[in-house]
């Protein structure tokens, strides 16, 4: 079921998200920095996933779509571009498909180096929250002391980007490079799968995957519950007709799980 409390925001009604400057290094030993963590090579075929994903990884590898997001990230490796995460498939090593019971939607990964660490909105203990991270602790009425989803993802929340790599200082680089095919591949395997499960949508975004969600999870006979919002930056988060801050959402989603028999996720 689609919340109707939160409707869906118009389509390019999102805006755009402010640009992050690149992280400094931390220092390491004698003063000397130490290089942000960052993608060394295209090898998904090794990359860590939980058993349960790895067909949908290995089918999307060796399709035309994957082969050729491969050249191109091999590509721009090789012309010394600095792509981050270190490691694209963590939220899928993290969260098997059998433990999802909620789905957060992301972009990308954030693009300051240091910043991301393959899980949606999620960012390395030490580095100071981003904006958007700030309102979804607000909203939950949190004052965390650091800003990783790690936890989270251990409890069966999918941390999805809907693009799994961007370079640094260059926000949606590796959009619209074929990685979208992956990711809703994996959103339909966890629609036609997970019951019961939430997903928040924030912003035009993540809302442009609702029907694919609901159409599968119908299809599937599966509980669902969809909850649709403004983005979480500063620049939506308040503004109508459906503000992040005071939604009131993740409440709801306690609710509606705790009333299916699921507790502790969210």
């Amino acid at each position: 079921m689609t919340l109707p409390l939160f409707p869906e925001t118009p389509a390019g009604s999102e805006p755009g998200l402010p640009a992050f400057a690149p992280a400094a290094a931390a220092p390491g030993p004698g003063g000397s920095p130490v290089p942000a963590a960052r993608l060394q090579a295209w090898d998904p075929r090794h990359w860590p996933v939980a058993p349960d994903w790895r067909p949908t990884v290995d089918a999307f590898v060796a399709s035309p779509t994957g082969q050729a997001l491969g050249d191109f990230i091999e590509a721009r490796l090789t012309a010394g571009a600095v792509v981050f995460p270190p490691q694209p498939f963590r939220a899928l090593a993290l969260t098997p498909l059998a433990s999802v019971r909620a789905v957060v939607l992301g972009q990308d990964p954030y693009h300051g180096a240091g910043q991301a660490e393959g899980l949606a909105f999620s960012v390395a203990p030490g580095v100071r929250l981003p904006p958007s991270l700030r309102n979804i602790f607000k909203e939950r009425g949190e004052q965390p002391a650091q800003g990783s989803l790690v936890d989270w993802a251990r409890r069966g929340v999918l941390l999805l980007n809907t693009s799994l790599t961007v370079e640094e200082g260059q926000a949606a680089s590796h959009a619209r490079r074929g990685w979208e095919a992956l990711t809703d591949a994996l959103i339909e395997r966890v629609a036609a799968t997970a019951s019961p499960c939430v997903y928040f949508l924030w912003g035009a975004h993540a809302q442009a995957k609702a029907a694919l969600i609901e159409r599968t999870a119908l299809a599937h006979g599966r509980q669902f519950l969809v909850i649709q919002t403004n983005h979480p930056s500063p620049l939506s988060a308040t503004r109508g007709p459906a503000p992040f801050i005071g939604s009131g959402q993740f409440v709801l989603a306690r609710q509606w799980l705790a009333e299916r028999g699921v507790a502790g996720v969210i």
